[in-house]
């Protein structure tokens, strides 16, 4: 066996966050102890159906609950904490570590799920260090985000210090005056740093992502000019943004109501620990509002990226049952779509303007600024921490190849990096950086019920694209129809008329049953028993036939199988449903 087969080694297998935006989930494994770095969600795309979140595939935590030893939340954003109370009922994670905000969301998620027993939850301040496990070593280093409270970590292990930077941008002004400790940084940098796993979302920018207090000027002049009332979305994790709208609201005399639960939730806790400051009196009900002139009114509301059931998304439809828009109203995005999001946003800025509004968005009204680094930022990051290995995280494929690049002009050898997927087990030594092999890496789709399985997603898709047919008969124990077959189509465009449909459902149900009804029906010494199953089975096997060459489409079968009262009490019948309630199968 080689030297370097005998060599400990450390496995960082990420489950979220590459090649995407989102559900940001990291695995760090040393013999048999694992921690985690944050566990985030995504949001559905179009195509899924009724899903809610998304969240990655856990299997490989679940087969290894024994090995888990805490977790480290590295800011409160959901897609670096949402996962959370879905993955505690699955397995347990002993204790959680994040900073004050992110952990004050985190406890309410908890308790509104009623798992605030699963786990135990720990705020740390900058420069604190925790040891979770033998193994590791946590130092926490506060870096500035779009997020307050927000932190890069630097885990200490047997083989070396990792330096994982979370999300980050660097803000010389930062509006909280908590100013990234570049210092540490530089110590770190300084000892020797085995390897940087570094935010890739703007390795395609170059040049610098401005300071937040950029956006103050040109809020300041578009809320000092808007003549009637005023609507302002943006992130609800925003809370510098959010910080100055307020502060900008109390300038211009005017109240504000919050609108979205997101939003009302983050104000809360940012205002009882200190990010947000502003006097009471600024905040008004959203039926107070109403006996104010339009002038002294500023709506704070949720739904900048269009979210389907968020604040701003509901008024633009008409649908929210306290605002309607009305012309003289300004409604301001302060905030860019995120990937996915763009068509969402564009259509609800067309239905505000239709409605009459005023829509001030886009990036060159200044009102909106990145929480993620540029090239730049990326290069002082590397140049502080000198780090031997690299891995390129948090962003799509390409932003990944551009951070990659960005480094090996930095110094960084092509043969000291990867870029991996999720699910990928980058085995890390003193010597060498490899990817030996993949785990799990899929998604688990969830909607208000629980987990969206795979089958249940395709028949939502077959529901969406093609429609369904129901199909519902009664037989009788001598296998002939006892009435007419009842036929509906939800959602199928066909030319062929359904009484055409009808008559030809009938013919091959009876023929069916004419032709096999010898293979359902078995007489024996106790009677005779049928297998209701069975005919069940092939009947809707016959139905999806008949319609797909009939209406040349694919839509959902639904065959409804009614059967009949047994009318000699010493006949046997044998029955094998899949529904308690009803004979319903689906074919699809």
């Amino acid at each position: 066996m080689s030297q370097n087969q005998t060599q400990p080694t450390l496995k960082i297998i990420p489950l979220g966050g590459l090649h995407e935006i989102g559900k940001n989930t990291c695995i760090f494994e040393y013999g048999d102890e694992i921690i985690l770095l944050d566990a985030g969600i995504a949001f559905p795309t179009e195509g899924m159906h009724g899903v809610n979140i998304v969240l990655p595939d856990m299997t490989y935590l679940r087969e290894n609950r024994h090995k888990i030893q805490g977790m480290i939340a590295t800011h409160g954003h959901e897609d670096h904490i949402g996962g959370i109370p879905y993955h505690l009922k699955q397995f347990d994670i002993p204790i959680i570590y994040g900073p004050k905000l992110a952990i004050a969301l985190l406890r309410d998620k908890l308790e509104e799920a009623g798992l605030s027993d699963r786990t135990t939850l720990k705020t740390v301040s900058p420069r604190e260090m925790v040891r979770i496990s033998e193994s590791f070593l946590v130092e926490f280093i506060r870096n500035t985000h779009s997020i307050a409270d927000s932190f890069t970590v630097a885990i200490h292990t047997p083989l070396g210090v990792i330096i994982h930077t979370g999300d980050f941008k660097i803000d010389h002004t930062p509006v909280d005056g908590e100013y990234f400790d570049l210092q540490k940084l530089a110590e770190h940098g300084e000892k020797g740093v085995l390897c940087l796993l570094s935010d890739s979302t703007n390795a395609e920018v170059p040049g610098s992502t401005p300071s937040e207090r950029s956006v103050y000027p040109n809020l300041d002049r578009i809320i000092h000019q808007a003549p009637g009332r005023l609507l302002i979305t943006t992130f609800a994790s925003s809370v510098h943004r959010v910080n100055m709208i307020l502060q900008l609201a109390h300038k211009h005399q005017r109240k504000v109501a919050v609108v979205g639960r997101s939003m009302l939730n983050v104000i809360a806790h940012a205002r009882e620990l200190g990010y947000i400051k502003c006097p009471d009196d600024v905040f008004i009900s959203l039926k107070a509002a109403r006996n104010l002139p339009d002038e002294k009114v500023l709506i704070l509301t949720t739904g900048s990226q269009g979210e389907p059931l968020a604040a701003l998304t509901r008024i633009s439809w008409g649908a929210h049952p306290h605002i309607k828009i009305r012309p003289g109203d300004t409604v301001v995005f302060s905030a860019n779509p995120i990937p996915g999001n763009t068509i969402a946003v564009v259509n609800t800025i067309d239905r505000l303007m239709i409605q009459g509004a005023e829509v001030i968005y886009g990036r060159h009204q200044g009102i909106h600024v990145s929480g993620h680094g540029a090239q730049e930022e990326h290069k002082l990051m590397l140049a502080l921490t000198r780090p031997k290995f690299f891995i390129p995280v948090h962003g799509e494929h390409r932003m990944l190849v551009k951070h990659a690049q960005t480094a090996q002009s930095m110094g960084i050898p092509a043969e000291n990096m990867v870029i991996i997927d999720n699910g990928d087990i980058v085995q890390l030594s003193p010597d060498s950086i490899d990817v030996i092999g993949k785990v799990p890496s899929g998604i688990e789709l969830v909607d208000q019920a629980g987990i969206v399985h795979d089958h249940v997603m395709q028949d939502r898709q077959q529901l969406a694209e093609q429609g369904v047919v129901t199909v519902a008969a009664a037989v009788s124990w001598e296998g002939k129809l006892m009435a007419q077959p009842e036929v509906h189509l939800r959602g199928v465009v066909t030319k062929v008329e359904r009484s055409l449909l009808q008559q030809l459902i009938i013919r091959a149900i009876e023929r069916l049953l004419s032709d096999r009804w010898d293979e359902f029906a078995h007489t024996n010494g106790n009677g005779t028993q049928i297998d209701w199953s069975m005919v069940r089975d092939e009947v809707e096997n016959t139905l999806q036939r008949l319609i797909r060459r009939e209406l040349r489409i694919e839509p959902m079968v639904v065959f409804l199988l009614q059967i009949p009262e047994q009318e000699v009490s010493d006949r046997p019948v044998t029955k094998t449903y899949r529904r308690r309630r009803s004979t319903a199968s689906v074919v699809s």
